[in-house]
């Protein structure tokens, strides 16, 4: 059981990812970032249009995320939620990787789990839009198990989608390892997403905190190695970091490793019955 304390750190860390996603996203708009055409195209607004459009967005995106930071409500985390979804589905829709929509999990996933932890409601006309979220005093067993298996749902997701890039050759990445100095970087992203695949399984599975620490770690520096608007790309990918750090912090080996086998815990009774 979380205590008072730890519940409270776990949602300022969600909380800020949350406002870095915004403005990270922001600040691609307010300097409009040339590929967001591409995603503008794909509900039919031409090139001119989209440039006057992208800061417009920018701003939004970064009110929101200074909301979040000082006074967050539901409503700014929701939208947080739809926006990351609906951002990240419109790369593949322009003719990007799918694994492009699952690398950038972390950016609708750290609201979602924001939102479950402060106590998820449904759309509905008592919904409190503009109430304030906090900290909640205690987690049930329940509601902590839901913010966990949620928390390693979304950094398998993240973590999954960035091991794919690298297998298919992202040419971003490649050109990241080239100026490393790496003479096949096409092994090298072979390799290295291999190895974020299985840290993405191993996180479902049985996450241990060494692989959690490692994998955070790598996500961080990682992310610094953009040849444009390095810091803003960083920013943006707060979600990612946030999952990972959120799962280090709160999870336990033991707790993790009954989750993983609660499923055959809860179909334990149905095989007895069907040998009898």
């Amino acid at each position: 059981m979380m205590t008072k304390e730890q519940t409270k750190t776990l949602y300022y860390i969600l909380r800020i990812a949350c406002a870095m996603c915004f403005i990270g996203h922001g600040a691609f708009g307010i300097i409009t970032k040339q590929i967001w055409c591409n995603y503008f195209a794909v509900a039919g607004i031409d090139e001119s249009l989209a440039y006057q459009l992208m800061p417009v967005v920018g701003i939004a995106d970064i009110v929101l995320g200074l909301v979040l930071l000082f006074y967050p409500v539901r409503i700014a985390a929701a939208w947080l939620v739809f926006w990351g979804l609906l951002t990240a589905s419109m790369r593949p829709l322009s003719g990007e990787p799918f694994a492009e929509f699952l690398e950038r999990a972390g950016n609708y996933g750290a609201p979602l789990v924001l939102l479950i932890l402060t106590g998820l409601q449904g759309i509905s006309p008592n919904t409190r839009w503009f109430q304030k979220l906090e900290a909640p005093a205690t987690l049930s067993k329940e509601h902590e198990k839901l913010v966990v298996i949620t928390l390693q749902i979304i950094a398998f997701t993240l973590l999954f989608g960035h091991g794919w890039l690298n297998i298919i050759e992202k040419p971003a990445l490649l050109k990241q390892y080239i100026s490393f100095g790496v003479q096949s970087p096409e092994t090298m992203a072979h390799f290295i997403g291999i190895v974020e695949i299985i840290g993405a399984c191993s996180i479902v599975l049985w996450p241990a905190r060494q692989i959690i620490l490692i994998l955070f770690i790598w996500k961080m520096l990682s992310e610094t190695q953009y040849p444009a608007f390095p810091i803003f790309e960083w920013v943006e990918r707060g979600g990612s970091y946030a999952t990972l750090l959120a799962l280090l912090f709160i999870v336990k080996n033991k707790d993790l490793a009954a989750q993983a086998l609660s499923l055959k815990w809860r179909m334990a009774p149905h095989l007895k019955h069907q040998h009898q």
